[in-house]
C-alpha cells in the first residue's frame, strides 16, 4: 500500500519563474538538459527548453512559443511570486495543505481577455511508467506541431497500435495530446505522481508531449511533458469557442493545481529541503 510523501519543490523567480526541482517519494520528477541560452533569456528569444516545470501563458505553442512569461523575470513578495506580462499579471502562491503541494494561481487583464495556461511539467521517466487517465475520456490527437488534431478516446493513438499512456521504448515519435479531464498520475517504478487542476467557470484539460526521440529534427532527444492545463487546444490562435479561459467582467481569473506524491512503504522518502528558504542561486524553496 502506497503512502503519501512530503514533496520538495524549488523555483527561479529570477528566470522565467521556472520549478527547478520537484522531489518526492525519494527521487526527484523533473527532467532537464543543458541548455546554455537559457540563463540570458529575454522576451522574444526562441524558446530555450532546459527542462523543469515552466509556467507557459498565454499559449503554449504559437507567438510566442511557449507564452509570455517564461522568459521574463518574476518579482516575490512574501509568499507570492508574480510576472508582469504586456497584457496581464500572473501571480502563484504555494503551500501545504496535508501532505500535498497546493499552487493557487491569480490572472489579471481587462475583462474579454483570452488565453492558455499550462503548467507544461517535463518528467525524468522511465519507458516503463505509465500515464493514469481513465480510460475512453475524450481526447484531441496532435500528430506533429502544426495546430490540426484528431479526436480519439485515451489512451487510443490513432494509427498506432500502442497508447498514449505507454511511454516506451523510445521510437522516433513525438506527438501531443489534450486529454479532458482535471486530473492525471503517474506511475514509475514504486511511486507515484499525482496532478489535478480546477477553475471555477473555466475550461480546464491535461495536456501530453509524448517526445520519444522525434524532436527536434535535429539531435533529437526524449522529452515527457504532462501538463494541466486552462484552455483545449495548444495555440491560441486556433482555439475556438470555449477552447481558452476567459477574463469575466471582474478583471482577474483565479485557479488552483494540487500536487501528491506516493510512494511503497520500502520507498526512502527522505528529503534535505527547508521549509521555504532561498538558496545562494536565488531560487525558492518549499517543503509540502
Amino acid at each position: 500500500m502506497s503512502t503519501v510523501t512530503p514533496l520538495g519543490i524549488e523555483t527561479d523567480p529570477a528566470h522565467g519563474g521556472r520549478w527547478t526541482s520537484l522531489r518526492a517519494a525519494g527521487r526527484e520528477w523533473l527532467w532537464h538538459r543543458d541548455e546554455p541560452r537559457r540563463p540570458g533569456a529575454v522576451p522574444g528569444d526562441a524558446f530555450a527548453d532546459a527542462g523543469g516545470l515552466e509556467e507557459c501563458v498565454p499559449t503554449v505553442r504559437g507567438t510566442p512559443d511557449h507564452g509570455a512569461a517564461w522568459a521574463r523575470p518574476w518579482q516575490r513578495a512574501g509568499g507570492t511570486e508574480s510576472v508582469d506580462c504586456a497584457d496581464f499579471r500572473l501571480s502563484r502562491r504555494i503551500r501545504s495543505d496535508g501532505g500535498r503541494a497546493v499552487v493557487d494561481y491569480r490572472l489579471t487583464a481587462e475583462p474579454g481577455y483570452r488565453f492558455l495556461w499550462a503548467a507544461h511539467a517535463l518528467l525524468d521517466l522511465s519507458e516503463e511508467a505509465r500515464i493514469g487517465i481513465r480510460d475512453g475520456t475524450p481526447t484531441r490527437f496532435y500528430p506533429d506541431s502544426a495546430a490540426r488534431w484528431t479526436p480519439c478516446s485515451w489512451p487510443s493513438q490513432p494509427g498506432r497500435t500502442e497508447g498514449l499512456d505507454r511511454l516506451g521504448p523510445d521510437d522516433g515519435t513525438a506527438v501531443g495530446a489534450i486529454v479532458d479531464t482535471s486530473q492525471v498520475y503517474v506511475h514509475d517504478g514504486a511511486a507515484t505522481l499525482r496532478m489535478a487542476v480546477e477553475a471555477e467557470g473555466q475550461p480546464v484539460s491535461v495536456a501530453l508531449w509524448r517526445n520519444l526521440g522525434g524532436f527536434p529534427e535535429q539531435e533529437p532527444y526524449r522529452s515527457i511533458g504532462v501538463e494541466p492545463m486552462l484552455g483545449r487546444v495548444f495555440d491560441l490562435a486556433a482555439a475556438q469557442d470555449g477552447d481558452a479561459a476567459c477574463v469575466p467582467r471582474s478583471g482577474e481569473v483565479r485557479w488552483r493545481l494540487t500536487v501528491t506524491a506516493e510512494a511503497a512503504p520500502e520507498t526512502d522518502t527522505a528529503t534535505d529541503t527547508a521549509t521555504e528558504t532561498q538558496t545562494g542561486k536565488g531560487t525558492r524553496t518549499w517543503i509540502c
